[in-house]
């Protein structure tokens, strides 16, 4: 087998967001090809050859960074949100789709902007935007008149409220309410009357996750959870504020979207991991699925506004995520982006497995394993428990980390990716089995894992990894500290080490959500204090590599600070790295591979030479 570099799997243009343009004969999207992310434009046919009609950059950012994009009904502009160094405080800024370049629209560094896919009016004239710009604790919706700039609210409070949509005929705004990842309530705006109402006002907890208007204007369709376990699809009417269910898979319906003209409707169902795509002719009731289409991860579906195709990214776990169009008549498809430029053939890389293994009590725990070719009971090889962050998220079957998978396992090293309990996928229960027990349960679900791992044949059992993001990081502190004998090396990447500290330190308009969450820093300091990986570092044994963003908003600095300072006073081995130009996670490329080369070389120092004799033999 030939020997690839770290550099040719990470060699991944990224793409984010996905936006027509209003003939259909354009998409727009932000890529970080320029070693930044940037808005850039690009050809929806092919050239007679089938290859992509080259792409235009918009503009030319390098320390900040273009998070979103969408285009104006009148197709004369694109609006982005920015920011700086990633410090997640989003500015609105316009682009000329035609010339390019960067209009900002706010100046307001010490507030944050968030916009719905279509922020703009049908007429093109005003935008709807949440900004935290009032009060930090609270996000109000705020609609902004283009010609005079006049900025209007439309829905504030003691709440973090975002809009999502405007009406077909421009005179209503439908915005979320946000309580918590698993409540949230639907309001419609009147902006002629100037009046606001909860179309869901429920009691409990249920998820309300407003879709497309329907093209009567009366109803919108609604993603919701109310009564069930997983998130289906249905229609909500805004006079009556009745639900009717269309699809009540077992399953989560995770998007939806219409045709502009209102002839078809388009869902997607995470099965497991997978996506899998659903179109119905409205007209007929005729739904199809598609069998030729890469099986993946889906993701931002998008109708063209003048033909029956629809845009959306396929992402899978040899190949990073690219825009795919489907002509929803025909079935014909096509990749409208070539996203790796790294030369390594898809067959030398290795597909997911899906397996599950049993918890402590009793649930199965699902998991993507990654079998390094060769692996076998005479030839075992190291493992990384690979700990995915949120913790309300869902590790996909996707290019992750650059290609960091898929180049440990050219190296020998395979991974094991489980959806410990507070994933998302399974279930609002399952998902609800986190709240107020960070460091809890799902640190057992972690220690079966390393079971699991351990009765494998082809696993070195005195050579497993661990590694992991933001919660994942901090799940990857609380094994290295509260269950030390299963690893013989450590990779946290911006994850929290104090839960006390971080619930203190989280962004304002975080605060109202962390005691039902988290857990109160005050009145819940004792539980907090146990869960937390500082309080147990003394029992760290492996090597651990902890890497920051020194803007992060969400996990700060000295949640890394205070670790690396009590290791070295311990005189255990730790290397510390500090990027002072990005927040949570890593936007620049160059920074993007300093990261990920040096979390590869640090697995491949611990876990491919021989074992330090720090790991506990397997019962």
């Amino acid at each position: 087998m030939p020997t690839y570099s770290f550099e040719q799997f990470a060699a991944v243009r990224r793409h984010v967001g996905l936006t027509f343009s209003p003939d259909g004969q354009q998409i727009a999207y932000t890529n970080n090809v320029s070693g930044q992310f940037n808005v850039w434009r690009q050809p929806v046919h092919p050239a007679p050859s089938g290859e992509p009609l080259a792409p235009v950059q918009l503009t030319d950012l390098v320390e900040d960074v273009a998070r979103t994009v969408a285009w104006s009904p009148d197709g004369k502009q694109i609006l982005t949100t920015v920011d700086h160094h990633g410090d997640e405080n989003f500015q609105l800024c316009l682009v000329r789709a035609g010339e390019g370049w960067l209009f900002p629209i706010t100046s307001e560094p010490q507030s944050r902007h968030e916009v719905p896919a279509h922020p703009f009016s049908p007429d093109s004239t005003r935008l709807i935007y949440g900004s935290n710009g009032r009060n930090p604790a609270d996000f109000d919706v705020l609609m902004r008149d283009l010609d005079t700039n006049a900025e209007t609210s439309l829905l504030a409070g003691d709440a973090n409220y975002f809009p999502v949509s405007w009406s077909p005929d421009g005179r209503r705004v439908i915005a979320a309410q946000l309580y918590s990842n698993t409540n949230i309530d639907v309001w419609l705006c009147d902006l002629e009357t100037g009046e606001s109402r909860n179309l869901t006002a429920h009691e409990g907890e249920e998820r309300w996750n407003p879709g497309p208007w329907t093209e009567d204007g009366q109803s919108i369709y609604m993603l919701a959870d109310r009564g069930r376990e997983f998130m289906g699809l249905g229609t909500l009417n805004l006079r009556t504020g009745d639900l009717t269910w269309l699809e009540t898979p077992d399953w989560d319906v995770l998007e939806v979207e219409t045709s502009p003209d209102g002839r078809y409707l388009a869902w997607t169902v995470n099965v497991d991991g997978y996506s899998k795509l659903h179109v119905r002719d409205l007209s007929s009731g005729a739904t199809r699925t598609f069998g030729d289409l890469p099986q993946g991860v889906y993701a931002s579906l998008s109708f063209s506004p003048t033909e029956a195709v629809l845009a959306f990214y396929i992402g899978r776990g040899v190949a990073p995520g690219d825009i795919y169009l489907l002509d929803v008549e025909t079935g014909r498809h096509w990749r409208l982006t070539r996203s790796f430029v790294g030369g390594v053939p898809e067959s030398e890389m290795v597909e997911p497995e899906l397996v599950r293994f049993p918890s402590f009590d009793g649930r199965e725990i699902p998991a993507f394993v990654y079998r390094p070719r060769g692996a076998s009971a005479d030839r075992p090889v190291p493992v990384v428990l690979s700990i995915h962050g949120g913790p309300e998220a869902q590790e996909l079957p996707s290019y992750n980390y650059y290609g960091l998978y898929q180049y440990l396992l050219s190296r020998g090293i395979g991974i094991l990716a489980p959806n410990i309990r507070g994933s998302t996928g399974y279930g609002i229960s399952y998902q609800k089995l986190i709240h107020r027990d960070f460091g809890g349960d799902e640190l057992k679900d972690l220690e079966c894992a390393a079971r699991y791992l351990r009765n494998l044949d082809w696993v070195d059992p005195a050579r497993l990894g661990v590694f992991g993001g933001s919660f994942g990081g901090f799940a990857t502190l609380s094994c290295l500290t509260r269950l030390p004998q299963y690893w013989a090396a450590g990779v946290d990447i911006v994850g929290p080490s104090n839960l006390i500290t971080f619930a203190r330190a989280v962004p304002e308009f975080w605060k109202r959500m962390m005691r039902d969450w988290v857990g109160d820093p005050d009145e819940d300091a004792d539980m907090l204090r146990e869960r937390s990986p500082i309080t147990h570092v003394e029992n760290i044994r492996a090597p651990l590599l902890i890497l920051q963003g020194a803007r992060d908003p969400r996990v700060v600095k000295a949640e890394s600070d205070q670790m690396v300072e009590r290791l070295r006073a311990l005189g255990r081995t730790v290397e510390y790295l500090v990027f002072e130009d990005e927040g949570h996670g890593f936007a620049k490329i160059t920074n993007v591979l300093k990261a990920y080369r040096t979390t590869a070389d640090w697995l491949e120092k611990y876990l491919l030479e021989p074992a330090s004799g720090v790991v506990e033999a397997a019962e």
